[in-house]
């Protein structure tokens, strides 16, 4: 897996909703009882690319991927609200067909030098190791943070975002 990163979120003025999403979201009002006017989360895929965004998609699903480690600063280049204990997300292929429903469980700010051993196991990805965790998350953080005001350290803020699967 060559490179593997928190939420993408797939904006309603970046592209049509594919009908899976909403769909998806009806079947899981229906069964767990929550109103049916509960508006649809804005859906979301892994990484910056197909194969790794499909991959971790399917690692949720198996069980396997239960964290995420997106830097602060994408959710401040582009607006969004960090995650939060009880959220509820989308969690769509690369093309946007949703895949399953995750419910936040934990959030945690750290260095990136301070991720542990146990979040790098938790993503779920490649063998598992921290070593590895750092070395494909330092290259997504370079191609993430380029062109922007923003360098990846050792110091950047990194939002360890821990979920459960709600609903597939």
């Amino acid at each position: 897996m060559s490179a593997v990163v928190g939420p993408t979120r797939i904006e309603a003025g970046d592209q049509e909703l594919d009908p899976s999403v909403p769909h998806l979201w009806a079947n899981y009002l229906a069964k767990s009882g929550r109103p049916r006017v509960t508006p649809v989360p804005a859906p979301w895929h892994f990484c910056d690319n197909e194969l790794d965004a499909d991959t971790c998609a399917g690692l949720v699903l198996a069980g396997r991927k239960r964290a995420t480690a997106p830097s602060l600063w994408f959710f401040e280049l582009h607006g969004l609200v960090p995650p939060t204990v009880g959220n509820l997300d989308i969690v769509t292929n690369w093309k946007g067909i949703a895949q399953c429903i995750i419910r936040t469980t934990a959030v945690q700010i750290v260095r990136f030098r301070d991720v542990t051993a146990e979040h790098a196991w938790l993503e779920g990805e490649g063998d598992g190791s921290l070593e590895s965790w750092r070395a494909v998350h330092w290259a997504y953080y370079h191609r993430e943070l380029q062109g922007t005001k923003y360098a990846p350290t050792e110091d950047m803020p990194i939002i360890c975002h821990y979920f459960e699967m709600a609903f597939s």
